[in-house]
């Protein structure tokens, strides 16, 4: 584990919220913004280690300040956008250069800051990953296979397809700010920090539909991922993740996973703290198809089927393997244009054919929909004034 001294006496600085604090929503703005950028303290957690220096980001600003977001028949600009949605920082990479960087609050660019549901867009690419190398068959292999202790529970028959599109039909309910939902007693078992009770707990629940049939988004089904690449791998998260991508893609800082116990699993589905940049690099590896200085970290092709959405699409939702699609400002998916995204407002949005990513990390007032203007918005302006 990193050391940590430094971090805690800044946090002594301030008053530090707990991790019950951070998904109610109750945290006033300062005291947000030091949690949400020590979220790292709350839990014990394995460092993703960079290698050598890092990649450079080239700078080639361009003018925003003509900026025009549509949005909800209203219009809107960049000050907007950054003051409204409260972020802390913003990062945007045109043709693979920094064209407008900024942050605010204390926040720079050394500042490691929470993913939250981020980090399972990594845990379903690291799946991608252990498929490259061999150790998991294919997407429609059974879970079983590679995780024997799910025999026999409502995983039994749940393909790892099925596990990354969330269509397990495992009951779940994912609601933060309520404290009876599945997701906050998940929490409550990080809280206690034992090892194994999580999984445990995510395959004790019942089925409710048959694998394949029905969407419900579901923080438990990337419990299962991370366990499934820990399984089939032999390697924690955090260290096949920095082997594989973060060291590879030239991060210029260690990022951080909160685990569920010490020296135990990664929590796969909200864990990961890691940079600004870091966030725009790994941006830059997945619209390279994961392939870095001319090695393949993915199977090819793998990004066009990650982003392919099936169920979620009756279900209202645009959404593959744990990342998001984002429809153009036609509300077509011509470009190809999809995101990982976290709650409180953390998002990584990658359009290939616009050779555009941008890397947003927010402190907003509540889990969702605390947001004035619509992220997708945003970055559907970016992406036509910057073409």
């Amino acid at each position: 584990m990193a050391d940590k001294s430094g971090d805690i006496h800044a946090a002594m600085r301030g008053r530090l919220g707990s991790a019950r604090d951070v998904y109610t929503g109750r945290l006033m703005p300062t005291d947000q913004i030091l949690t949400f950028q020590n979220t790292h303290l709350l839990f014990p957690t394995r460092t993703v280690r960079r290698a050598g220096p890092p990649k450079p980001l080239a700078a080639s600003e361009r003018p925003l300040a003509d900026l025009e977001i549509r949005s909800g028949g209203d219009w809107f600009d960049l000050v907007d956008y950054v003051a409204r949605n409260r972020l802390v920082g913003l990062l945007i990479l045109k043709d693979r250069e920094v064209a407008f960087e900024r942050y605010d609050y204390g926040v720079g660019p050394g500042t490691r800051w929470m993913s939250m549901s981020m980090a399972k867009s990594v845990a379903t690419t690291l799946v991608g990953a252990a498929i490259h190398d061999g150790v998991i068959g294919h997407v429609d292999d059974q879970l079983v296979n590679y995780l024997p202790n799910l025999k026999g529970s409502a995983y039994d028959g749940v393909s790892i397809r099925h596990l990354m599109q969330m269509t397990s039909g495992v009951q779940w309910d994912d609601t933060h700010t309520d404290p009876a939902s599945n997701r906050r007693h998940m929490l409550e078992l990080q809280l206690r920090q034992r090892g194994g009770e999580i999984l445990d707990y995510v395959a004790s629940q019942p089925r409710i539909a048959e694998p394949g049939a029905v969407w419900n988004y579901n923080t438990g089904d990337t419990h299962v991922v991370g366990a499934l690449v820990h399984a089939a791998t032999g390697k924690w998260l955090a260290d096949y993740l920095s082997e594989k991508i973060w060291a590879p893609m030239g991060a210029e800082a260690d990022a951080a996973w909160w685990l569920e116990a010490p020296n135990g699993l990664e929590v796969a589905g909200a864990g990961l703290c890691a940079t600004l940049r870091d966030y725009a690099r790994f941006g830059l590896f997945m619209m390279d198809d994961g392939v870095v200085d001319g090695e393949r970290v993915l199977p090819e092709g793998w990004l066009a089927e990650a982003t392919q959405t099936g169920l979620a699409a009756e279900a209202g939702h645009d959404y593959g393997y744990m990342w998001w699609l984002v429809p153009n400002i036609s509300g077509s998916f011509a470009d190809g244009a999809f995101s990982a995204r976290g709650i409180f407002g953390q998002y990584l949005y990658i359009n290939p054919a616009k050779n555009l990513v941008i890397a947003v990390i927010s402190a907003r007032a509540k889990p969702r929909y605390s947001e004035v203007i619509p992220d997708n918005d945003f970055f559907n302006a970016v992406a036509r004034l910057l073409s």
